[in-house]
């Protein structure tokens, strides 16, 4: 099997990412792609739609390689694909409902409009629906906005789900795949404009890397997070293979799935803190002499790549 199956499965096809063709064909990407740099383990189930499978599935349960490959292999799918009845829960428990690409493009377009300074840079919406700006984006020659800056500008999704709004790879409502000169996330956008400005392979990866380096977003629950990073991790595999001709290396594609777990964390945006994680005066336990010894009092970190510096959530939005 080609090392580009494992995370192109689903361009076109099936929008699913099978994580044992990621095990096959890039061992250790997918522990990468579980860690929460918070906690120093992985990231959690935080649902409760998986406990029947047994404790390894509680929504305190860290989510490893062993619960999601080989027997368990699809027991994460995306929301499309799951039951109506998981689906209506989810929608009920954490609001989940996931925006069809039309609106996700339609406010994308709004982020870029107001950067370029002019309507449609990217394609023009109708309805429901788009059609992508042929030939090459145009950058202003005063150099107040340059390709280059435009790539490092920051964009988040919060309570990202599986990240439509970041990479369109298929619509998140619909199920149904997109084409790659099509999609309209914000780092779909960034990834284009690398590929159309990039002098070489090498300033493309380094563009490319920068561009996933300032795109963010964070997630409650586990398996939703984890196809978000795969959708991220497949992107980059899809447009390296479309710009270069060839496959990303396991070395490059470790490199990506370590931003990518940085800057796709998983939170509890009411407390800044990872899931099911309580307050420290809520964890506090009597120990023998007396007096309450607090649990670590554990909030979500950001990396700024730039700075080289890593600041609490709660620092940046106090």
């Amino acid at each position: 099997m080609a090392h580009n199956e494992a995370v192109q499965r689903g361009s076109m096809l099936d929008i699913d990412v099978s994580e044992d063709a990621i095990v096959d064909s890039y061992p250790d990407v997918l522990e990468v792609l579980l860690v929460d740099r918070t906690t120093g383990g992985n990231i959690i189930w935080a649902t409760d739609h998986y406990t029947a499978l047994g404790n390894s599935y509680a929504p305190s349960a860290q989510i490893t390689v062993a619960a999601i490959t080989g027997p368990r292999q699809g027991v994460i799918r995306p929301r499309v694909e799951k039951s109506k009845e998981q689906r209506w829960d989810r929608t009920k428990d954490k609001a989940e409902v996931f925006t069809p690409a039309w609106l996700c493009n339609e406010q994308n377009n709004r982020v870029d409009d107001a950067w370029f300074g002019r309507p449609d840079v990217f394609n023009h919406a109708a309805a429901t629906n788009w059609e992508p700006r042929r030939g090459k984006i145009a950058f202003e020659p005063d150099g107040q906005r340059t390709w280059k800056k435009y790539v490092d500008d920051r964009r988040m999704e919060a309570a990202c789900g599986e990240a439509p709004y970041l990479v369109s790879r298929y619509d998140a409502a619909t199920g149904e795949p997109i084409e790659l000169e099509r999609r309209i996330g914000l780092l779909d956008r960034k990834l284009r404009v690398v590929s159309e400005n990039a002098a070489d392979a090498t300033e493309w990866r380094a563009w490319a890397r920068r561009a996933f380096e300032s795109t963010y977003g964070f997630e409650y629950q586990g398996d939703s997070l984890l196809l978000a990073r795969e959708n991220l991790l497949a992107s980059y595999a899809e447009y390296s293979l479309d710009a270069l001709g060839e496959e990303p290396s396991r070395a490059e594609l470790a490199s990506i799935a370590a931003v990518i777990s940085w800057n796709l964390w998983q939170m509890d945006a009411l407390t800044g803190r990872p899931p099911l994680q309580a307050e420290p005066f809520e964890t506090g336990v009597l120990p023998l002499f007396g007096e309450i010894e607090e649990a670590p009092d554990l909030r979500c970190v950001i990396r700024d790549w730039r700075a080289k510096k890593k600041y609490t959530y709660s620092e940046l939005t106090s």
